[in-house]
């Protein structure tokens, strides 16, 4: 067996603690994964204002108290505490960054809940808490083989490591998962002295005078990926969605691999999910008509098993097909359906979105809120889930819905080019009702695929069988990203 390495994983957002993204399941489940292969993994985050110390069991560690941490010339106080996460067979130790005026006092991540506006200090904020993470390991002592970074949020820890403690970290190596590239803020130039890095390595952060934290990543790095494998083709070969940083993921190609995400098999499954009414037994029909009963009760719609429930859970915007959904509800709203939607985002969509669901009351539900059990209710209860984004990176709510019985009606892009089968071009394998061109009129067509599927119970209860029977955990994934710690640490020796 080979031997365990240990592992700091580092995500500006983690499930039970908090969650505004795909990051925060992800970073729960692959943590759990890795854990479950053997290795020593912690994870460290930042500790938000809406997130309970006393809940989630989060204390104070003597030796990491008030750490001072400098942003340019400014000093401010960082306490990390420990807290652990788990599912019912394994348990990550967990580092938690906490100051005030950065994360406890605000109940957001990176959006003011209020008005879903973006906190215009993220840059300060994350660039914080990447510090916090290297200030932590060298008061503990503790240089892991790897640390493992996420998204834009912590893509400036390898330089840190490679340019202000080569030494100290000589033995770590560095990966840095790309959740979704069109996240970074935009950053003036001006603000590189905040990071206390030298000045001759600004052309390493300069990318269309901006400062890009990916672009740092991507070069200081010693392994990076993505959540799939298409959406992998589309950062190497798309210069307009990269905005030309296609030319640098071409560069560093030889350290960059698309890998599928997984889910959590303990969290997300049907069988004893916590949060859903009715666990399944074998018999989808009871599983799915049970489900269904719980979540018009909960959201207000009167149960009819004649109507299909449609649902979705996004963040609000265009990026996530909403407007499309707007555009497309018009030209379906006479047939016999039901709608439930669950986000929050952008607040003129969410504004149309109340308008719809007052004016069709008795057909769709909104819900502004990121309600992790009524989500979980939604994949029981529905029977088709709208995944209607432009580029999706991957979209977990692909997997969750396959392995819930709910079918999804999905745009073929990004990274559903991996996992989406449409059931028409495909009758044995396929999975999922999907729709090629991003118009009301092929999304429109997708919803009355779904129709047609729902009156034919045999051939819908086929379809769900074989959906919620496949393995949708982190098995064949945790084993490539095992491969490329253990070959970036052999290079190391080389």
């Amino acid at each position: 067996m080979a031997k365990p390495l240990s592992i700091l994983f580092v995500t500006s957002e983690i499930y039970p603690y908090a969650k505004e993204s795909g990051i925060g399941d992800f970073a729960y489940s692959y943590s759990l994964a890795m854990r479950e292969l053997g290795h020593d993994i912690r994870v460290m985050t930042p500790k938000y204002g809406n997130v309970s110390e006393r809940k989630n069991k989060i204390h104070e560690i003597n030796r990491l108290r008030d750490i001072p941490i400098s942003i340019g010339e400014q000093s401010f106080p960082a306490t990390v505490k420990s807290s652990s996460l788990s599912n019912p067979r394994y348990k990550v130790q967990a580092y938690i960054t906490t100051n005030y005026e950065f994360f406890d006092s605000r109940k957001g991540i990176y959006h003011n809940l209020a008005d879903w506006k973006l906190f215009e200090d993220n840059f300060d904020r994350f660039l914080y808490f990447s510090r916090s993470v290297v200030e932590t390991c060298l008061i503990l002592g503790w240089f892991p083989d790897i640390i493992h970074c996420n998204d834009w949020h912590t893509a400036i820890i390898p330089a840190y490591l490679k340019l202000l403690f080569p030494n100290k970290f000589k033995k770590t190596r560095t990966v840095l998962t790309i959740h979704n590239l069109q996240g970074h803020p935009a950053v003036p130039v001006s603000e590189f002295s905040k990071t206390g890095l030298p000045k001759d390595c600004i052309s390493s952060f300069k990318h269309k005078n901006l400062l890009n934290l990916f672009k740092a990543g991507i070069i200081y790095s010693n392994f990076f990926t993505t959540v799939s494998p298409n959406y992998a083709k589309i950062l190497l070969s798309d210069k307009e969605y990269t905005n030309g940083l296609n030319s640098l993921f071409k560069e560093h190609s030889s350290k960059f691999k698309g890998i599928l995400n997984g889910i959590e098999q303990f969290t997300w499954n049907p069988s004893h999910d916590y949060y859903i009414h009715s666990k399944f037994d074998g018999n989808i029909e009871d599983f799915k008509y049970n489900n269904k009963v719980e979540l018009c009760n909960k959201v207000g719609l009167e149960f009819d098993p004649k109507k299909p429930i449609f649902a979705l859970i996004s963040k609000l915007d265009h990026s996530k097909g909403i407007g499309l959904l707007l555009e497309t509800i018009p030209e379906i709203i006479r047939k016999d359906f039901q709608l439930v939607i669950l986000g929050l985002g952008d607040a003129d969509l969410q504004k149309q979105l109340e308008i719809l669901a007052k004016k069709y009351s008795k057909k769709i539900k909104v819900i502004f809120s990121m309600d992790e059990s009524l989500a979980h209710q939604i994949e029981a209860g529905s029977d088709f889930f709208l995944l209607p984004a432009v580029n999706e990176p991957f979209g977990l709510n692909m997997l969750y819905s396959l392995a819930y019985g709910s079918i999804p009606v999905v745009y073929y892009s990004g990274g559903f080019v991996d996992t989406a089968i449409d059931i028409d071009e495909n009758k044995e394998q396929g999975n999922s009702i999907v729709f090629k061109n991003h118009n009301a009129e092929d999304f429109s067509n997708a919803f009355k695929r779904a129709f047609n599927l729902y009156a034919d119970k045999n051939k819908l209860y086929d379809l769900i069988e074989r959906n919620m029977g496949k393995n949708y955990s982190w098995q064949n994934s945790a084993v490539q990203y095992d491969e490329i710690y253990r070959n970036i640490l052999k290079e190391q020796n080389a």
